[in-house]
């Protein structure tokens, strides 16, 4: 077949690899014919690659959310032994109730630190699990009849997300609050919420009041914060969800 010369080019004039890559780039008469990408046998191999890249970034948001708790738990520990020492020593004079107040102060500013990285933390966790279930349902794509052998979802909604971290069914409001308070964050937001109820019981002393008043505005503090606690965590994951495009949703049923 002979091949076409490019205008204001000499006849005769041999082409040379370069020319043909420009040729075929700008419309030349070259066919491509389209595969299908699981159809590639490069396909396996690229989604193992990504399927290990995901498993390693899945760990290391793991490892970061144990991290940042158990340094939380550290600070809080080693503040609740000085306010100890201090009101062991000289009672809840008022030279040791401002000095409480700013451990404490501290003590919950760590915490909700904490629990805006662990958000991040769970959020990335949430992506990963999302992306290894889209490339397990490109695996059965490639061999059909592996679901059986699956323990994990293989669909991209909330559903097979779910399936992936155990759940088959959505557990409901109740045993979606169980937990919640079961998990790292759930955690360390009761104990910022505690912290808010002892800042509050604090307030209450340095103005006067007496035990029971104490009590009652930890209370109301405690309260509080675990309000706003549900009410972070739940527009979090609901920010989270309609923010995601489902491509291999559960299908109905």
């Amino acid at each position: 077949m002979q091949e076409s010369i490019p205008v204001g080019m000499p006849e005769g004039h041999p082409l040379g690899s370069t020319e043909r890559d420009l040729l075929g780039a700008r419309g030349s008469p070259a066919i491509t014919t389209p595969v299908a990408p699981l159809a590639d046998p490069r396909a396996l191999q690229i989604l193992s690659t990504e399927h290990w890249s995901l498993l390693a970034s899945r760990s290391l948001a793991y490892n970061e959310a144990f991290s940042r708790a158990g340094m939380f738990l550290s600070f809080l520990s080693a503040t609740l032994i000085v306010i100890g020492f201090m009101i062991g020593s000289q009672g809840m004079t008022s030279t040791v109730l401002p000095v409480t107040f700013v451990l404490l102060l501290a003590d919950l500013y760590v915490g909700s630190a904490t629990i805006g990285r662990l958000l991040d933390a769970s959020s990335e966790d949430l992506q990963c699990v999302r992306g290894m279930n889209r490339i397990r349902h490109a695996y059965l794509e490639m061999v059909p009849g592996l679901e059986p052998y699956y323990i994990t979802g293989f669909h991209d909604d909330a559903r097979g997300v779910l399936a992936t971290y155990g759940f088959d069914v959505r557990p409901g409001p109740v045993g979606n609050l169980s937990h919640g308070l079961t998990t790292t964050i759930g955690m360390v937001g009761t104990i910022d919420a505690m912290i808010l109820g002892a800042l509050s019981a604090l307030v209450a002393l340095a103005l006067g009041g007496g035990l029971e008043e104490a009590l009652l505005l930890g209370g109301v503090g405690f309260a509080i914060g675990f309000a706003g606690l549900a009410a972070v965590g739940t527009r979090s994951a609901l920010t989270r969800q309609a923010r995601v495009e489902s491509r291999f949703p559960t299908p109905p049923g």
